[in-house]
């Protein structure tokens, strides 16, 4: 007898863990609001767990392929001075959010675009359902309530692209303040800068004016980038996380993954990666050991670490924007790091 499930979001988590279940023969339907896959959208860092999930689904390849590998990262001060460099064995690949999701969707199939988001707590006639509805998950409301609604980091953050490569993937600490370029396929920048500020703060001047008053007095890659901006590629989004964690990330036969069950900041990078782990160890799990006691394992082996990527995470983000003693901090983070 054919297992079906239904997966409400058809991001990367959703579209991830549909492909893994329709490998293994489930029955899958995809539920997705927006009205397609985006056009646009800035690099991604997919991790070696993150490439390892998407060789589970058959795409790990074409992602290597596609994407830009880095082994170094390095952080520096607005003066361009070095205050650490990381490097690691396996390269993190860049990859921009709209490839990847093609990626995803090719191998999921069928996907119901435009689609509203049901109740899963009414959804009937279902092996399995996947909440993958992201940070503000209708889902984990109506399962766990409103205590685990996010909430605000105290940080905004800017992004987006400009034409011009970067050789490495830097991160520049200040004070209150930090700007990222990473490389992205096409041999372009990707560009992201952080603020502490006030939830919904509005600039009059604009964001891409915002951006460069913050930081265009730091050295020259930010002064490059900035030189390039233009009001209609910047894009702006306030920061939120789990503040209180669940106790679950199961409940009865809805399995949460993604944003949904762990919303973090992204000062690790890890987002999309997680997401992606969680698809596949669900979709594995559920279809090696029945839906019960999948779910279990799921749970089991997802939760306490997706939680402790989540604390580390909310730490460095209040470690990049100190508002004291920041030359304390670049002092101890490079001997943490050397």
């Amino acid at each position: 007898m054919t297992r079906t499930a239904m997966v409400v979001g058809g991001g990367i988590g959703g579209l991830a863990a549909a492909a893994r279940l329709r490998m293994d023969g489930w029955d899958v339907r995809v539920l997705e609001r927006a009205g397609g896959l985006p056009e646009t959208g800035t690099a991604l860092g997919l991790w070696p767990a993150a490439v390892k999930a998407l060789d589970a689904i058959g795409v790990g390849d074409l992602a290597r392929e596609q994407g830009r590998p880095q082994l170094r990262t390095t952080l520096l001060r607005p003066d361009g001075t070095r205050i650490a460099s990381m490097s690691q064995k396996d390269p993190i690949h860049l990859l921009s959010r709209p490839p990847l999701l093609r990626l995803l969707h090719k191998a999921a199939g069928e996907v119901e675009f435009g689609a509203s988001a049901p109740d899963v707590r009414e959804l009937r006639g279902y092996d399995l359902v996947v909440a993958a509805d992201g940070i503000n998950s209708a889902a984990r409301t109506a399962l766990f309530g409103d205590a685990y609604r996010p909430v605000y980091v105290g940080a905004t953050a800017w992004r987006g692209t400009v034409d011009g490569d970067t050789a490495d993937f830097a991160e520049t600490w200040g004070e209150r303040a930090r700007f990222g370029v990473t490389p992205q396929e096409g041999n372009r920048t990707n560009w992201y800068a952080c603020v502490l500020a006030p939830e919904r703060q509005r600039f009059p001047g604009g964001e891409a004016a915002a951006v460069r008053g913050h930081f265009g007095h730091w050295h020259g890659e930010v002064r490059r980038v900035l030189a390039q901006l233009t009001e209609d590629t910047v894009a702006r989004n306030d920061l939120y996380y789990l503040k209180r964690p669940l106790p679950s990330y199961v409940a009865g036969r809805v399995a949460l993954i993604g944003d949904a069950a762990h919303a973090m900041t992204p000062d690790m990078g890890r987002g999309a990666c997680e997401a992606l782990v969680d698809a596949v160890t669900l979709a594995e799990s559920v279809s090696t050991l029945g839906v019960a006691t999948g779910l279990r394992r799921y749970d089991k082996l997802r939760r306490r670490p997706t939680q402790r990527m989540a604390k580390a995470s909310l730490l460095v983000n209040r470690a990049a924007h100190a508002r004291r003693f920041t030359g304390i901090r670049d002092t101890v983070l490079g001997l943490a790091v050397r």
